[in-house]
């Protein structure tokens, strides 16, 4: 500001009206960098006298302002600084008085709302920085206000990495985030340009311990982690790694790693922890510790793979439990690099249960009762299909990218599976049901006990009394409906009941398809060398379908979910309206398999998602109330290719097949087909036989389609489901007496240890679900964490996914362990443990806690 603008601005504010009770202006003129004291004499005041502070003068200033000329304006140039307010002689009057300053760094902290004179030298240092307006306008968009050296310090460093918040932990990781490399990153590159690199380095120093003579932000990002480690890790477990510890300041550097390990640029310290491994070569040490030294730490990716690497190989060698893996798993799941291996957890998940149900039954079937053996297969049984579907998904998914440590032991797990399931599960459990099923079949066609395919429409349909919807999914196999079934029940407003019935044979779509229409009798006719099957007479192709429907009842119509899904909602509900009978037929499954076998289990998931996208249509759009989702054949797969040993040739039938697949074979009256099962077909009203292959034996046959089959007797080829939805309107009697029963609500979380004082900075608590995920409970993740009476966090955060199914208590019972921050604590305040819903959809609970801790930590007063 040049001298004439100084005079205007003086005379502006001597002439403007005094404040209330005021007589007299005075004006303090700061200027400590003495930049108009060779220019006093071009001061000219109208209606003021200039008096000059020269430091010796102190005293006759004050008794002339004070005494002397008690009415007089005055302006009061004051070159001077004190670090102490004591030191100023003058200090009551300032108190009283105005304050004007000229130069440019005066204005730009009167810009910057930088009160404390004491910045001022600060800000000067710093005058490179604040040149631009666009810099200076950061500083007064940060949250925290500016009023000690140390505060303006982070301030402008929180400026120059773009942050909102003046905090030491985040200016770090922005600093490390922007590169290791300190030539080539730009964050502290401006750092070295504007003057903030000492500064950063002894912020650095302070917090986290880090001090090296030539300092790198590549050791210093190693420091970080490993130090923070030490929370978790033995210090033995990291011999040799001492130089980039410091234990002292472990809690500093374990609340940095743990809050960014839950922030939104979590990515980018994935790709920091991966330097950090490959500088300390951590996954050579990491592998040579054991497995329960590891569960607990999750900053570092390798940790994963070693842990899963473990397990691996342990599976492959047939050396660890069940138990071992679930808890592993279940350990790991709330770690924050769980989702970058969820596959491969999920997948060893799936084989623990399969090893879990080997255990129970290393025995093997031996039921007698082919009624008993079907009900323990519905009951118990299929679990073992379940669990083989998921494996395989996962691995599929696993498939899609290369993971060099543990792509290779995957694939070692994949081979015990299908040991376990091809060779011992559908070969004991195959020859239990063969022999078991054999004279009944031979006799009956069926076993007696059982309701069949052919009487569905009779007593699902014809008797309904409502108008029904009927969805056919070729190929759902009874455990892909467990799964549905349950799915509806959770997300759904409704009744769902899932009963069974046996296919009838063979286990093929026409003849499936075929029991599922009305009719008195199905026989069979040979059209052009092939098997046409017959309603009362009448051909069942797709074509036919609906006139047979119609037959029934005739306000009957036949629709196809592909066509039904691409109509607009009221081209939909016209194909309905007036109906009381309605097939929407649906193929995912058996589709899929014919593009290519190891498609079919992800097909699965995709019928799932589908159907229940179908319901919704049903009930939304068309008002569907009662409908039924059913199947026409189950079917057998495995993965791996078959040994010679699982394939039958034809020599003993040749010529005389009618129809044959690998799973059936329908021969002319008096064929002796040797290693066959004969079925008596379609209760012998034809002119042909049957006979199915035992266990899982296929019959040779040109062409592919070897590990997708269906046709035969497996249990898994012969259970049908039937899955009987009732949709619950919220008006409803039902619904409204009730209400408790099927309202969907979530679980609930809530601390089950009784102390309420913390003495530690790192402590466990024990937490309780209320009740089991079920028909009307759905699961819930809640992350868990203290504050203070303000609403500050004050610890790290936990996870607890909320999703037992157990009826047994001690099964849901979780136990967490927090870490309070480096802060100080009052045991007479009041803190809070916050149990709060991830999704945001229930009010968080809060539990009162109290904090004594004898040598609790202070805040770090940075460059105090």
């Amino acid at each position: 500001m040049d001298t004439d603008k100084v005079n205007q601005e003086l005379n502006r504010r001597f002439a403007e009206p005094l404040p209330e009770f005021y007589k007299r202006r005075i004006i303090f003129w700061h200027d400590e960098d003495r930049e108009f004291e060779d220019r006093l004499n071009e001061i000219v005041m109208d209606n003021a006298k200039l008096i000059v502070l020269t430091g010796c003068n102190n005293f006759e200033v004050k008794k002339l302002l004070s005494i002397e000329e008690p009415l007089t304006n005055f302006l009061v140039y004051n070159p001077i600084s004190y670090d102490k307010p004591e030191d100023n002689w003058l200090i009551d009057i300032e108190l009283y008085s105005e304050e004007f300053r000229a130069d440019i760094i005066s204005i730009w902290m009167d810009e910057m709302h930088l009160v404390v004179p004491a910045l001022r030298r600060l800000v000067r240092s710093y005058r490179k920085f604040f040149n631009a307006k666009e810099r200076r306008k950061r500083i007064t968009e940060l949250k925290e206000s500016v009023s000690t050296p140390a505060q303006l310090h982070l301030a402008v460093m929180a400026a120059i990495c773009g942050l909102k918040e003046a905090r030491p932990n985040l200016i770090i990781r922005a600093v490390i985030s922007a590169g290791m490399d300190m030539k080539t990153n730009p964050v502290y590159k401006e750092f070295e340009v504007y003057g903030a690199k000492d500064a950063f380095w002894a912020m650095v120093a302070q917090g986290s311990g880090y001090r090296e003579e030539e300092v790198s932000l590549g050791r210093l990002a190693v420091h970080l982690l490993l130090t923070a480690v030490t929370r978790n890790i033995r210090p033995e477990n990291l011999e040799g790694l001492h130089s980039f510890i410091s234990l002292p300041h472990q809690a500093w550097c374990y609340d940095l790693i743990s809050e960014w390990l839950h922030s939104k640029d979590v990515k980018k310290l994935y790709e920091i922890a991966r330097y950090a491994e490959d500088e300390a070569r951590l996954p050579q040490r990491f592998t040579k510790m054991p497995l329960e030294d590891l569960l607990d730490t999750e900053c570092f990716p390798s940790i994963d793979e070693c842990i899963l690497a473990k397990l691996m190989q342990e599976i492959s060698v047939q050396t660890v439990s069940p138990e071992t893996i679930i808890q592993a798993v279940d350990k790991r799941r709330t770690c924050v690099w769980y989702e970058d291996f969820r596959n491969y957890y999920e997948g060893i998940l799936q084989v623990a249960c399969m090893l879990d149900f080997y255990r129970e039954h290393a025995n093997g079937f031996h039921t007698v009762e082919p009624k008993e053996v079907w009900k323990e297969y519905t009951e118990i049984y299929y679990w073992m299909d379940t669990c083989y579907r998921k494996f395989h998904l996962c691995f599929a998914e696993s498939l899609r990218g290369y993971h060099p440590s543990l792509s290779d032991l995957f694939n070692n797990v994949m081979e015990k599976v299908e040991g376990l399931y091809s060779h011992w599960f559908l070969g004991r459990l195959g020859s239990n049901w063969s022999n078991a099923c054999a004279d009944d079949l031979k006799q009956y066609g069926r076993i007696l006990a059982i309701p069949h395919q052919t009487d569905f429409y009779a007593k699902k349909i014809k008797t309904a009394g409502t108008k029904m919807f009927v969805i056919i999914s070729d190929a759902l196999r009874y455990d892909v409906a467990v799964s549905l079934t349950e799915q509806l029940r959770r997300e759904t407003q409704s009744k769902v009941k899932l009963s069974i019935c046996e296919a009838v044979f063979p286990t093929i779509t026409k003849f499936g398809m075929a029991a599922l229409l009305p009719h008195e009798l199905l026989t069979v006719e040979k059209r052009n060398d092939r098997l046409v099957v017959l309603a009362d007479g009448q051909s069942t192709e797709s074509s036919n379908r609906e006139n047979i429907l119609k037959k029934g009842n005739p306000k009957s119509v036949v629709l196809q979910y592909k066509n039904l899904i691409g109509m607009k909602r009221d081209e939909r509900s016209g194909l309905v309206k007036g109906q009381e009978v309605v097939y929407i037929y649906h193929d995912t499954i058996d589709a899929a398999s014919h593009i290519s076998d190891n498609l079919v289990f992800s097909a699965c998931d995709a019928a799932i998602a589908e159907i229940k996208n179908l319901v919704r249509i049903i009930v939304n759009e068309f008002g569907g109330v009662n409908f039924i989702i059913t199947a026409d054949h189950g079917f057998l797969y495995t993965y791996s290719p078959l040994n010679e040993d699982a394939k039958l040739g034809r020599e003993s039938f040749k010529g005389q097949e009618v129809e044959y697949g690998r799973r059936y074979a329908i021969m002319e009256r008096g064929a002796k087909p040797d290693y066959l099962l004969p079925v008596k077909f379609l209760h012998d009203m034809t002119e042909f036989e049957a006979y199915a292959p035992r266990e899982n034996v296929r019959i040779k046959m040109s062409g592919g389609g070897l590990n997708f089959v269906h046709g035969g007797i497996s249990l898994q080829e012969m259970v049908v489901p039937v899955i009987e939805y009732h949709h619950l309107r919220i008006n409803s009697k039902e619904y409204r007496q009730n209400k408790l029963k099927y309202e969907k609500k979530p679980v609930t979380v809530s601390l089950l240890s009784a102390g309420r004082k913390i003495s530690n900075m790192i402590f466990s608590l024990n937490f309780y679900q209320k009740e089991p995920v079920g028909y009307n409970r759905k699961e819930v993740v809640y992350l868990l964490y203290f504050t203070d009476k303000n609403g500050k966090q004050i610890s790290d955060v936990q996870k607890i996914i909320a999703d037992k199914t157990s009826d047994n208590g001690q099964e849901r019972v979780f136990r967490c362990s927090f870490n309070l921050k480096s802060l100080k604590y009052s045991n007479t305040e009041t803190y809070y443990l916050v149990i709060a819903d991830e999704t945001g959809a229930q009010l968080p609970q809060r539990e009162e806690f109290q904090i004594d801790i004898a040598f609790a930590v202070d805040e770090f007063d940075f460059f105090g």
